[in-house]
């Protein structure tokens, strides 16, 4: 009779177990979130590995602004190969195109997000992300192999599951807490503003796009940031180091055959104008290319990628990704002279 009881008991705990997690599924897509995975080390590793699984790919590195720009659904359908996106959010390339360099097995195409603001970075907290992913990537054991696997099944699935913003850390940052006067207080991103894909892509909601509200609040995250802070340029000894070092890792990859170019993704606005400030081309963008003896793609140089709104200053919409996209593939193709279709 007793075992009835605990029976009856553990079948009707799962069901208002099953029962919450559907209302609170079904709340969450009410309220226009979408499918996100999680940008994290598992995942960065899972697309690191693809290095030698995918012969027929292009290899993106960088910070956000590729993750955004770079359509891979559109790459994928114009150059029928692989768009490998490894880009980390906030994070200098430095230490990604470093372990390109040092992997003997590398020698395929590799486009480099040339943002100036991050790229020219030398603060060790720009760099930890790229750290604990390749950390990560080395040192993978079969456990977490397929832990990993589980997650993807799931994320697949299940919106609630996106960390960043539904974790309890997640939530606890959209409490409103009171300023303090020198103590800023981060209330997180706004729902929408970066949703991720499995392909690590970062895709704006329809919802973020058409809420200028929500812009608004990501501009003043930036503004928060220091974004928006001039003269925060380096020169010197900096400046020298850091671009020795990207020689070092690009000649390393071109002497075993690989392809490497830079390319400068679209901003607007008062960001643009901050950063036309702080990194003026003949003293950054012109000189990166001329030290490394390597090609570049600037979008103010062509008029069909010159002109773009970036909503939030930043990053492009889904639909001006797409048009972005194809234009950096015609580009590559016509003036750079990259292969990129396999029948080529």
């Amino acid at each position: 009779m007793e075992s009835n009881h605990f029976k009856q008991a553990g079948i009707l705990t799962l069901i208002i177990f099953i029962a919450t997690i559907i209302g609170w599924e079904m709340h969450l897509r009410s309220k226009g979130v979408s499918l996100s995975f999680d940008d994290n080390e598992a995942l960065w590793s899972y697309k690191r590995s693809q290095i030698y699984d995918e012969q027929n790919a292009t290899f993106f590195i960088g910070s956000s602004r590729i993750k955004f720009d770079l359509d891979v659904t559109t790459w994928e359908k114009i150059t029928s190969q692989k768009a490998i996106q490894l880009a980390l959010v906030g994070t200098s390339p430095q230490l990604v195109l470093r372990d390109f360099a040092d992997d003997v097995k590398f020698k395929g195409n590799l486009i480099v997000d040339g943002t100036e603001m991050i790229l020219y970075s030398r603060d060790p907290g720009d760099q930890v992300s790229a750290a604990k992913s390749i950390e990560y990537y080395k040192n993978l054991t079969p456990a977490q192999r397929v832990s990993s696997s589980i997650d993807f099944f799931l994320q697949s699935y299940l919106a609630f599951l996106e960390s960043k913003q539904f974790s309890l850390n997640g939530l606890i940052n959209k409490f409103s807490l009171p300023e303090r006067k020198g103590v800023p207080v981060f209330k997180g991103f706004p729902v929408g503003f970066e949703p991720t894909t499995f392909d690590r892509q970062n895709i704006m909601s329809e919802d973020f796009v058409k809420d200028t509200n929500r812009h608004k609040r990501v501009k003043e995250i930036w503004t928060q940031f220091g974004l928006l802070n001039e003269n925060s340029g380096i020169s010197g000894d900096s400046l020298q180091k850091i671009l020795s070092d990207i020689k070092y890792s690009v000649d390393k990859i071109k002497a075993r055959g690989g392809q490497v170019i830079f390319v400068r993704p679209p901003s607007s606005g008062e960001l643009n104008i901050v950063e036309r400030k702080n990194f003026p081309r003949d003293q950054y963008w012109d000189k990166l290319l001329a030290y490394t003896n390597t090609d570049g793609i600037h979008y103010e140089d062509y008029p069909e990628t010159a002109n773009f709104i970036c909503p939030e200053w930043s990053h492009l919409t889904p639909a001006d990704a797409k048009i972005y996209t194809t234009n950096l593939i015609k580009i590559l193709k016509n003036e750079k002279g990259w292969k990129l279709d396999s029948t080529e």
